[in-house]
């Protein structure tokens, strides 16, 4: 189910941290930044399976950490084999694994992704103290029309975002009788 993100601006939490590690999901937030900027989400010959909006936002976020001082680096994760690797929902053991060792090293984790990558992220890593945060937001489940052009370029065109209702978020809403 596609998830349709916005970013969150993590950066004044997280520098008060000396390291941070991103953590890449590939396809909903590289999707939803395609759409909202309205580029290509795969150009396959140019970026291959990178998509040019998403990338930009998080050389973005590093270079503002790195201007905070912070050590930063960026876990990709192997982009095959698809769709194992690709989607951290979807991470094997052997992903999971790499992640755990290479988070060890820094104080602070932000995963580039929905909650349920958020949620995979902080159960991979709870045996570190590492303080996990979420870079991205969940607006809800999104519907595309895909658009294809030469040469292998694919775009999305967003036609509807259904909202998603969280049960806690549902209990503060909620009208009493």
């Amino acid at each position: 189910m596609p998830i349709y993100l916005k970013d969150v601006d993590v950066v004044p939490e997280v520098a008060k941290f000396q390291s941070a590690l991103i953590v890449l999901c590939r396809f909903c937030p590289a999707a939803s930044l395609a759409m909202r900027k309205d580029k290509p989400y795969i150009e396959f010959f140019r970026r291959f399976l990178k998509t040019e909006s998403y990338e930009q936002l998080i050389k973005n976020m590093q270079s503002h950490l790195e201007k905070e001082g912070l050590k930063t680096d960026v876990f990709k994760g192997n982009l095959l084999p698809m769709p194992l690797n690709y989607i951290i929902c979807f991470w094997n053991s052997g992903q999971r694994k790499k992640l755990l060792k290479h988070a060890q090293q820094y104080e602070a984790i932000v995963v580039m992704g929905c909650e349920a990558a958020y949620q995979s992220v902080c159960e991979i890593l709870k045996s570190t103290d590492c303080q996990i945060f979420l870079g991205m937001e969940s607006e809800g489940i999104f519907e595309a029309i895909p658009k294809f052009r030469l040469p292998l370029n694919i775009s999305l065109e967003l036609s509807n975002v259904i909202p998603v209702l969280y049960p806690d978020m549902q209990s503060k809403t909620a009208v009493s009788p």
